[in-house]
């Protein structure tokens, strides 16, 4: 027998372990074995009930898919991976393996299983094969090549992606022989969780991750157009839940989704149309994530301060209150609360939320470690991502070679000129934060300093129905620069290397300018499909409104467009305009209202991630 072992691939098509085992299997005559493994590894202590329910979901659109269209079946084992290879290696009376085939992962964890499984694999005489498939890139073959060097920009990864060659066509879902075998079915999550899952935005599996892409992709134009940076850290307009972004990352984080089948399907939008360009572009997104991967292989302790080459020491405090106040959404900053909330109800939060709450946690407020965040957003992402989630943590607390000046700090109460994107209606905040939902829109960012009058008929007194801010931002802000460049200057260097934003001044908080929109040329007129300044305004103005029907861009577990939106290091602030609305109303209203049927979308699908990033 043929063993598949699927473990994030979780899909039929580009899957060349999958592909591989069906070619064999023809060729002896044997069955084929799909099956995955519940490893308490991952338990309760680690991962959030609404990934785990992704998880999944997942699954049980892939058994659905064997059964259907091959006549086979995913079974679900439990218990640790060593423990169960090892019985289908010896035979468990139904199955006995000859050979195995996977994905390979590049994850620390996974690399020292892998290696503990394929060692009981030799021992008892089973082939095992291993294939590439969860990146554009072969990640050990590039980190093998001669003259490797770790990518910590985008034209260093976009060197590196050329270098490759061409990314490869996915390859075809495969002929497989029926597999007759009862038992061993997806569970559910009552049986593992005592809690219900509380995201209905994102449903997991390889049918809702090619519907969602057929929908971003059937308008070329918001394909060609896409800027992350442009897109809103508060949802759609009327539907703050929803995101402004393909959704995309919670598909890719769990192979649902081939990273070759989205990037050759974003090229196919933009063959013959101008477009954006990385790193702001879709395939922009899909760099940030292979070059993270690429880092997580190659640099040991990726995931910790110490020992870490990519990590300035910064001695960060220890404060289990202000953690948890960050984590549960009880700052008394409402944005921070907002997104924080949003990420417990729903797994996703916009890249530019992550980028707030996550520069709010380390060097901008609360001077906590980034690897608590880390892990807090490990344990509740949809799209939580090993390499990923590392490096946007490490870029957003300011001390690795790609990070922006450790001193371009969000201000928390974002306005409109702010680069955080955050829409002043006052309805992400309402949403999220139902406390503040009488409370005019002219303080909802800022309660506070409503006069009592206004917070008492707004059924809201700070300090009793919300919390006081649990620090003064203004003073922690100034005090944490200070600790920054104070560990900066102990260093042996002593000041910040160029890699880390030799800039020596402080700008003040993060601000960006916003032109004014022209509505998107047509396509005849040759047109990008964004935004263009309208008649060369230069100079700082307020954030117009979006168009109507503006729905924004890409899922944020990717590492996003981070650096887009922060801006290279000792460059300045960024001047860009809001995202083109055009079109962009197609893809919600395939997701949300006109692919439930046949796309495979249900009529929530339409929001969550990505992550992104990442988002």
């Amino acid at each position: 027998m043929k063993g598949v072992w699927f473990r994030k691939c979780l899909r039929l098509h580009d899957n060349a372990a999958l592909a591989h085992a069906a070619a064999a299997a023809e060729a002896d005559g044997e069955l084929v074995v799909p099956f995955f493994v519940l490893d308490p590894h991952f338990d309760r202590s680690r991962v959030g009930i609404n990934r785990f329910q992704f998880l999944l979901e997942s699954l049980k659109c892939l058994d659905t898919r064997l059964r259907s269209e091959h006549r086979s079946r995913l079974l679900v084992f439990r218990g640790a991976p060593e423990a169960v290879l090892q019985r289908l290696f010896e035979g468990d009376g139904r199955f006995k393996l000859g050979s195995l085939f996977w994905e390979r992962d590049t994850e620390p964890y996974a690399r020292e299983r892998d290696a503990r499984v394929e060692a009981l694999a030799k021992q008892a005489g089973v082939h095992t094969a291993h294939f590439s498939g969860h990146t554009l890139l072969d990640i050990d073959s590039v980190v093998a090549a001669q003259g490797f060097k770790p990518p910590i920009s985008m034209s260093g990864v976009q060197a590196m992606v050329a270098a490759a060659g061409p990314v490869k066509e996915p390859l075809p879902v495969p002929r497989l022989p029926p597999l007759p075998a009862d038992g061993l079915e997806v569970p559910d999550i009552s049986e593992l969780y005592a809690d219900a899952p509380t995201s209905r935005c994102f449903p997991g599996g390889e049918r809702h991750a090619l519907a969602r892409l057929r929908a971003v992709c059937a308008d070329a134009g918001y394909v060609c157009g896409f800027e992350k940076p442009k897109t809103a850290s508060t949802g759609r307009p009327g539907k703050p839940w929803e995101p402004s972004t393909t959704g995309l990352s919670p598909y890719l984080k769990f192979g649902c989704l081939s990273p070759r089948t989205a990037w050759h399907e974003v090229a196919r939008c933009q063959r013959g149309r101008a477009h954006s360009k990385p790193p702001q572009s879709l395939h922009g997104q899909l760099l940030f994530r292979e070059m993270f991967y690429v880092l997580g292989a190659c640099v040991p302790n990726f995931d910790k301060q110490d020992g870490n080459r990519m990590c300035k020491e910064i001695p960060w405090g220890e404060n289990p209150e202000m953690l948890t106040a960050w984590a549960e959404g009880r700052t008394g900053y409402p944005f921070i609360d907002a997104l924080m909330r949003q990420l417990r109800e729903t797994g996703w939060m916009h890249h530019l939320g992550r980028h707030a709450v996550a520069c709010f946690l380390t060097r901008g407020d609360l001077w906590q470690s980034w690897t608590v965040g880390r892990d807090h957003f490990d344990k509740m992402l949809l799209d939580a991502d090993w390499a990923v989630n590392n490096g946007n943590w490490l870029w957003l607390a300011g001390v690795a070679p790609f990070s922006a000046p450790y001193f371009r700090i969000y201000d928390p109460c974002p306005g409109e000129r702010s680069s955080l994107n955050a829409e002043q209606t006052g309805e992400f905040v309402r949403h999220f934060v139902p406390e503040l939902k009488d409370m005019p829109a002219r303080y909802i960012y800022k309660p506070w300093t409503a006069p009592a009058a206004v917070q008492k008929s707004a059924g809201c007194v700070i300090g009793r129905d919300y919390p006081a801010p649990i620090v003064d931002h203004k003073a922690a802000r100034e005090a944490n620069l200070a600790r920054f460049k104070a560990a900066l200057e102990g260093s042996k260097s002593g000041h910040m290397p160029e890699k880390f934003g030799a800039a020596e001044r402080d700008p003040g908080p993060m601000q960006s300018a916003f032109a004014r929109p022209l509505a998107p040329p047509s396509a005849a007129a040759g047109g990008r499909g964004g935004e263009r300044p309208s008649g060369g305004a230069k100079g700082r103005g307020k954030r117009p409104e979006p168009h109507a029907g503006a729905g924004q861009a890409e899922g944020g577990g990717a590492a996003g467009g981070d650096a887009a939106s922060q801006g290279p290091p000792g460059k300045g602030r960024r001047r860009w305009g809001p995202a083109s609305a055009a079109g962009s109303g197609k893809i919600w209203q395939a997701l949300g209202a006109g692919a439930a049927g046949a796309a495979g979308a249900s009529a929530a699908a339409a929001a969550e991630v990505g992550r992104a990033a990442g988002g």
